[in-house]
């Protein structure tokens, strides 16, 4: 069996320690090398995978001409995820780019076009996709056991994103207050927001829910802090031709749902022409209402078994088998989250509803 060789490069999002942890517990894979030009940044995977200091760069060129790896995991800062990926793409290796895809579509087809020359393979990554309640929502739906979606409703977020880095460990309230000046998560101009954070998820497992189906039209409206750049809050509509679905995003909500569910809950709520079905995240079971139970019952989530369980094992599977790479993690799919999110850009920008961004 191939041994895959992967390097991390770019630590801009504590998601990379996440997706070591996964290429790590891989038995195909082997660490070659990560990558960044903070190399404080690394320290924290250095230790948990007992990196070798002849494996640990702060030239991305370096590295990977050195470790020439088959995959390379990239988690830059959103605004700057089009740049690493031209940077990384003449080096013929498959990508995965954490999410989410981009700061805007044309920096997302970008993206696409540089991959599209080297035939490599290119995922990008959304961690809700790997939730066994929310694939096992898609397993219903494609039962056509609620019959053809006509509405996503999407709520998501956290806290904020200072408070936890790689595996959910928590911040203290000092690191966070030394951190918010600082984070790019803080910055627009390098594609910060809860907006752009989280909404990309809803509208990209939202695609995937709605087979593949686009909006017409889109409003948006996001908060205005005071003293940030960015907003911590957004609500987004999507009209399309069956109906209304909507999009929220939440930096600040009363606790995280990965240790309790915050209320409002956070996940998804798939209407069907023939029932409905609720997945929410981290939750054990989904809620399934038909026309012969109207009442609703609780349904056990799926056991996930590989490759359905991570990015790395699913690419990695995808690769040895010569199959594309579907769903959620596609440059298709995902491009279609991406338009509906820079057509909430504007919307919000202009304050008024605005047709679908092509």
């Amino acid at each position: 069996m191939k041994t895959w060789r992967i390097a991390g490069i770019n630590f801009d999002h504590s998601h990379m320690g996440d997706n070591l942890r996964m290429a790590f517990n891989h038995p195909q894979v082997e660490i070659v090398g990560i990558c960044d030009d903070q190399p404080d940044r690394m320290q924290s995977a250095i230790q948990n995978f007992g990196i070798a200091q002849d494996r640990v760069f702060t030239d991305y060129r370096t590295c990977i001409e050195k470790t020439n790896p088959d995959i390379v995991l990239l988690c830059p800062a959103t605004a700057r995820h089009g740049e690493w990926t031209e940077k990384v793409a003449p080096y013929d290796v498959h990508v995965i780019m954490e999410k989410p895809f981009a700061s805007t579509l044309a920096e997302a087809d970008r993206m696409i076009a540089a991959m599209a020359k080297t035939r490599k393979a290119f995922a990008i990554n959304w961690p809700l996709a790997w939730y066994p309640s929310h694939r096992t929502a898609k397993r219903i739906v494609d039962e056509g056991t609620i019959g053809d979606v006509i509405e996503v409703h999407y709520c998501d977020g956290n806290r904020g994103p200072l408070y936890h880095v790689a595996d959910k460990v928590e911040t203290t309230p000092e690191e966070i207050q030394r951190e918010k000046s600082r984070s790019w998560f803080f910055k627009r101009d390098q594609g910060g927001g809860s907006l752009l954070d989280y909404l990309g998820y809803g509208t990209t497992l939202g695609t995937w829910y709605h087979g593949g189906r686009k909006p017409i039209e889109v409003t948006c409206v996001v908060d205005e802090p005071a003293g940030l750049e960015v907003d911590e809050h957004s609500i987004t509509i999507a009209r399309y031709d069956v109906g209304l679905s909507k999009f929220e995003t939440r930096w600040g909500t009363f606790t995280d749902p990965w240790t309790h569910q915050p209320q409002p809950k956070c996940g998804f709520v798939i209407k069907g022409t023939e029932g409905t079905v609720s997945s929410y995240d981290y939750e054990t079971t989904v809620r399934l209402q038909t026309r012969d139970c109207a009442e609703g019952r609780d349904i056990p989530v799926d056991t996930l078994e590989p490759p359905n369980q991570n990015p790395v094992q699913y690419v990695i599977h995808c690769l040895g088998n010569g199959a594309s790479i579907e769903g959620p993690l596609s440059p298709a799919i995902a491009r279609i989250g991406q338009q509906i999110v820079d057509t909430a850009m504007q919307s919000a920008r202009e304050k008024r509803t605005v047709r679908l961004i092509q």
